[in-house]
């Protein structure tokens, strides 16, 4: 009698066993099982002939779904290492790594597809009559060639003008089983393609010299030195092998261009993962990429999990890019992920960045990952030059000192645009009384509510608490109440005031929200329809305006004090992208930073030296100090309404680690944020200078630590490598 293991989306660290009923489903499938009162989705990752269950006692699975695995080897491979290194329960993995539609029990079958065709009618209709309805037209002279799909007609020529068509009965819908199209390899026209130069034609050949094998490459790049062109030139061959690639990109909002420019080179469809698609869009690009129909794939963090029917490349861009691990759930890092996937399917990874991550650089410079240099802008761009301003004694508007509006001015008059950045969204941080100084607090957080004047409301942005905008203090009844600080809403509104003459557009997560919303705006900014860039991070990300001449980073006092040892990396890596986004085409380029401490010896680094110096002396930093990636870490995170129950919890973790003379214990202290939704939080840290020493240790008490006292009474989680202290 077989017994089936399956992985349930259960927060345990185990298989569930149950027995077939008449059919044994194949490893990799999914099943539907009773698990106490509920009907669960599973999938099916072992099959045994025993258990260590009474056979008598266990259930039988009530329905197979998949005819066909929906993991491959490879892919329960990459799921089992997940659970093993990150402590993670397997069913969880197994469900992260599944389109959600898949998690709801849809087929993994591809639907049958839509299509247009002509009636007999359309056949022998005469094209003259719709000669006022272009579309119309154009549709009816395509039908007559060749088959559309609904989808691709309503793309091309508008849903308008197909219903018309469908309503006069010159065309039908038709519907067929969906046919397996994998010809992409015979459609690939490369076209765009520029010489490239003596660095990147070594990088190039690098890669291609690799394309066989597993090989890691750190392309390290400045901003502007054509690391997308690396991408495009070393995906050629393998597109031509007729081999698939995988592409990761921090943020959404990096993957329309993206998309495009890879479309235009190559001609050939391109899939598209990100968490603004629907549940069913997804699961279409996850059906085509696992059936060899896509040659390419370009996503977000989630994407690492896409299956590919002949992988060839796996390509993470901006690698040190904070968006790449996931802080809930399964914290696993798509960026460390990749590097376990291209060993296991024995293809070729590139990261790329001009900012590399202290643990990616590190691996470089000590031969573990071949290290690619890009050391000159592509073209004729030259490198921006750097510059601090002090705004000691000086009087501030809305935040800018005289000298750099005056500077602006320049810029804007030379028919350029200017850019500037502040990591603030609303109004302003803070609103205070100007007569009792009471500061409106949100009491779930103990941290001021930000003002956000067009939405008329005091928002917390912690834990999304909201009010109306007070109309006097709730302390001494006073009507003076002032807003503290400067956000991007009220430097929209100050420099709209100053430069009337001068279109200006703020992006943050506010002004963007919303489907293709982003793409329209950074389309309106390529297209020199506003002079004036005002934004939080999704600004620094990897775009390319080449019109901007200057960028001006406002408020950075703050990141220099923090109390986390990442926050100079992260700092000298949001500077120099930042810094990237200027002189990006023929005319030079400049950045200014605004600071009350322009003698920093961070920010005198950065300036003079650059990043590549700045990271080795961090490194050098990094090593005296015992802190990764000399060692590795595990957070340990526990939160409770009652503070003691959180800090007595960790307390009781520490001492189960106590005998480990290798692992480090620091804590339990409270989180750098010690308050966020009415919750306490406190934080126990590990660390080890070997990572299976770590690794064992942890294997050897997690679940010892599911049967502490206080652990169904507290929430906890553990989370390995951590990137994140708040």
């Amino acid at each position: 009698m077989s017994i089936i293991s399956i992985a349930l989306p259960i927060p345990k660290r185990q298989l569930f066993d149950y027995l077939a009923a008449d059919e044994i489903p194949k490893i990799g499938c999914r099943v539907r099982v009773s698990f106490g009162p509920r009907k669960l989705i599973g999938v099916v990752w072992e099959i045994n002939q025993e258990s260590d269950w009474d056979k008598n006692k266990l259930k039988k699975i009530e329905q197979i779904i998949d005819a066909q695995p929906i993991f491959d080897a490879t892919q329960r491979k990459l799921c089992s290492w997940l659970a093993q290194y990150y402590k993670h329960p397997i069913g969880d993995v197994v469900q992260s790594a599944m389109p959600v539609a898949l998690r709801k029990g849809e087929s993994s079958e591809a639907k049958p597809t839509n299509y247009l065709t002509l009636t007999d009618s359309g056949k022998t209709f005469d094209l003259s009559n719709l000669s006022r309805a272009p579309k119309q037209y154009s549709l009816l002279e395509k039908l007559n060639k060749v088959e559309l799909t609904k989808s691709q007609a309503n793309q091309d020529f508008g849903i308008s003008a197909v219903k018309a068509l469908l309503d006069k009965e010159l065309i039908q819908d038709v519907s067929k089983p969906h046919q397996i199209n994998t010809s992409w390899q015979q459609q690939i026209v490369v076209q765009g393609k520029p010489q490239a130069n003596v660095e990147q034609a070594l990088a190039i050949s690098s890669v291609e010299a690799k394309l066989a094998e597993f090989a890691c490459f750190l392309l390290d790049g400045i901003t502007g030195s054509g690391k997308t062109e690396v991408y495009l030139q070393a995906i050629e061959p393998v597109l031509k092998q007729g081999k698939q690639v995988l592409i990761l990109v921090p943020e959404i909002g990096l993957t329309p261009q993206t998309v495009h420019r890879f479309k235009y080179r190559f001609g050939i469809d391109v899939g598209i993962l990100h968490s603004g698609l629907t549940n069913t869009e997804r699961l279409q690009v996850w059906q085509k990429s696992k059936n060899g129909e896509l040659g390419i794939v370009i996503g977000t963090r989630s994407a690492i999990f896409t299956p590919m029917l002949n992988p060839g490349l796996l390509i993470v861009d901006e690698e040190h890019d904070a968006s790449y691990k996931q802080q809930d759930g399964l914290r696993y890092h798509a960026r460390d992920l990749a590097v376990v996937r291209a060993h296991a399917e024995n293809t070729p990874l590139i990261l790329g960045t001009a900012t590399p991550a202290l643990e990616t650089l590190n691996n470089a410079l000590t031969g573990k990952y071949h290290h690619l240099q890009l050391q000159q802008r592509a073209g004729k761009a030259s490198v921006a030059t750097k510059h601090v301003f002090d705004i000691r004694q000086q009087p501030l508007q809305f935040g800018i000192a005289q000298g750099m509006l005056d500077r602006i001015q320049q810029h804007l008059e030379q028919g350029s645009q200017v850019m500037l950045f502040i990591n603030r969204r609303g109004y302003a941080p803070a609103l205070m009384c100007h007569q009792c100084g009471h500061v409106e607090h949100c009491h779930r957080c103990d941290k001021p509510f930000t003002l956000h004047n067009q939405l008329y409301k005091l928002q917390c942005h912690h834990c999304g608490s909201a009010k109306p905008i007070p109309q006097q203090c709730n302390q001494c009844q006073s009507n003076e109440l002032n807003a503290m600080g400067v956000g991007t809403e009220q430097l929209e509104i100050g420099l709209n005031k100053y430069f009337p003459n001068y279109s200006n557009i703020r992006i943050d997560s506010d002004s963007a929200r919303g489907k293709s919303k982003l793409d329209t705006m950074l389309n309106s900014i390529n297209n020199n329809e506003h002079q004036i860039l005002i934004g939080t991070q999704i600004l620094s990300k990897g775009h390319h305006f080449p019109n901007v001449t200057l960028v001006l980073i406002l408020d950075i006092d703050g990141a220099l004090f923090s109390a986390d040892y990442r926050a100079a990396e992260n700092l000298a890596q949001l500077i120099t992208q930042l810094a990237g986004r200027a002189g990006r085409a023929e005319k030079p380029g400049e950045m200014w930073l605004q600071t009350h401490d322009p003698g920093h010896p961070l920010l005198q680094d950065l300036i003079n030296n650059g990043y590549g110096h700045f990271a080795q002396y961090a490194l050098l930093e990094r090593k005296t100090a015992n802190l990764p990636p000399y060692t590795y870490q595990a957070l340990f995170k526990a939160q409770a309404l009652n503070p003691k129950d959180a800090h007595t919890f960790l307390q009781n973790v520490a001492e189960l680690f106590s005998q480990y003379s290798d692992v480090w214990c620091l804590g339990p202290i409270p989180a750098l944020m010690e308050k966020r939704q009415g919750q306490y939080r406190m934080q126990l840290l590990l660390q080890a200078k070997q990572r299976s020493v770590l690794q064992h240790a942890l294997g050897q008490q997690v679940n010892q630590i599911e049967t502490l006292f206080l652990a169904n009474k507290v929430r906890w989680s553990l989370d390995i490598d951590p990137q994140d202290f708040s």
